[in-house]
C-alpha cells in the first residue's frame, strides 16, 4: 500500500500550525473545486486528496497517529531495509504499533481495493483511521488495545450485468449460519455491499461487486451500447430491426436513409441509478449496414438504373 505524505499535498511544513493548514486548505480547495472544473478529472482526484489531507492533519488525534506512521516510515526508508514496510503494525486504529489486534492477510491493499475506498476516502486513510471515526468503518473497543477490536474484512462477489441490472441475493455461510445478503439494482464493479458484524470478531463484512462483462453491452455508467445489423434496402428504404435490450429483443424503427454507423437512443433502457433505481441510464443502438455481396442481375439492372438517374 502507498504512502500518503498529506503535509506535501497541502503544501505545508510538518510543524504547521492549524490555521496554516486551514488556509492550505482553503485555498488548493478553491482551485480544484468541480464547480470551478466540470468534467475535469484531475481536478475531482486532486480535491478528493485536499480533502482527505485536510481530514487527518486538521483533527488532532488522527494528525498524532499520522505523525507516528510518518516518522516509522521515514525511518524504514532511511535505512533502506529489504521488504516491505510493516503496515500490519499500524492496521487496527489503537493509535499505536504493536498493538494486541492481530489481522491475517495477503495484502492489506487487496482488503480494500484499488483507488478510492467507501465515503471518498482513499484505502491508506481507511486502513489507518477506520476505526477512528469519520468514515464508513465500523470498529470497537478500547482505545488502550487492551482488547482486540473487531475488524473490516473484504470479500469479492461477481454478479452477471443482468443481475447488476435488476438486483439479486447472494447466500453467505457464517459458522453454520446462512446469511442472505441484497445487491442493489445498478450495482457496479468496484460497489462495496456492507454486511454488519459478519466478519469474523463481529466485524463488518464488505462485498466487493465485480461485474462479469456482457458481449452484448458495453457499459458507460449508467448506459448501456450494442449494436444491430440491417440490410442496404432497410438502410435505403426504411424498415424494421431486432435490437436487444437487457430486458429482451424490441423491434427498432429506422428510418429511410440510415446512414452506417448511425446511432439511435432507447430513453431509460439503460441501467439503473444506484441510489435511485427508477430512475435509468439510456442505450446506444449503432447500425451497422450489410452490403451484399451476391446481387441478381435484377438487382443490378436496379442499382445501375438508380445510379443513372441522379
Amino acid at each position: 500500500m502507498e504512502y500518503r505524505d498529506y503535509y506535501q499535498i497541502l503544501g505545508v511544513e510538518r510543524n504547521a500550525s492549524q490555521d496554516e493548514i486551514k488556509r492550505a486548505y482553503r485555498k488548493m480547495a478553491m482551485q480544484y473545486h468541480p464547480d470551478r472544473n466540470p468534467n475535469d478529472k484531475k481536478a475531482e482526484e486532486n480535491f478528493k486528496e485536499v480533502n482527505e489531507a485536510y481530514q487527518v492533519l486538521s483533527d488532532p488525534k488522527k494528525r498524532s497517529r499520522y505523525d507516528q506512521l510518518g516518522s516509522s516510515y521515514s525511518q524504514w526508508e532511511q535505512r533502506g531495509a529489504p521488504g516491505d514496510f510493516n503496515w500490519g503494525d499500524w492496521f487496527g486504529g489503537s493509535g499505536k504499533p504493536g498493538g494486541s489486534t492481530r489481522v491475517q492477510y495477503e495484502d492489506i491493499g487487496n482488503m480494500f481495493g484499488g483507488g478510492t475506498g467507501s465515503g471518498g476516502f482513499s484505502d491508506f486513510f481507511e486502513a489507518l483511521f477506520g476505526s477512528m471515526g469519520g468514515v464508513n468503518t465500523r470498529g470497537t473497543g478500547t482505545s488502550s488495545g487492551s482488547r482486540a477490536q473487531p475488524q473490516r474484512y473484504e470479500q469479492s462477489v461477481t454478479i452477471s450485468l443482468k443481475e447488476a441490472h435488476q438486483g439479486t441475493v447472494r447466500i453467505l455461510e457464517n459458522n453454520g449460519r446462512r446469511v442472505q445478503v441484497k445487491i442493489p439494482a445498478g450495482a457496479k464493479t468496484g460497489t462495496k455491499v456492507r454486511v454488519r458484524g459478519e466478519a469474523p470478531g463481529g466485524g463488518d463484512l464488505y462485498l466487493k461487486v465485480e461485474v462479469e462483462k456482457d458481449s452484448r453491452f458495453e457499459r458507460k455508467n449508467n448506459n448501456l451500447h450494442t449494436e444491430t445489423s440491417v440490410d442496404v434496402f432497410t438502410a435505403l428504404l426504411g424498415g424494421e430491426a431486432k435490437v436487444q435490450t437487457i430486458d429482451g429483443n424490441i423491434s427498432l424503427s429506422i428510418p429511410a436513409g440510415t446512414q452506417p454507423e448511425q446511432v439511435f437512443r432507447l430513453s431509460g433502457r439503460g441501467m439503473p441509478n444506484l441510489r435511485s433505481p427508477q430512475s435509468k441510464g439510456d442505450l446506444y443502438v449503432r447500425v451497422k449496414v450489410k452490403i451484399p455481396k451476391n446481387l441478381s442481375d435484377k438487382q443490378k439492372e436496379l442499382l445501375k438504373s438508380i445510379i443513372e438517374e441522379k
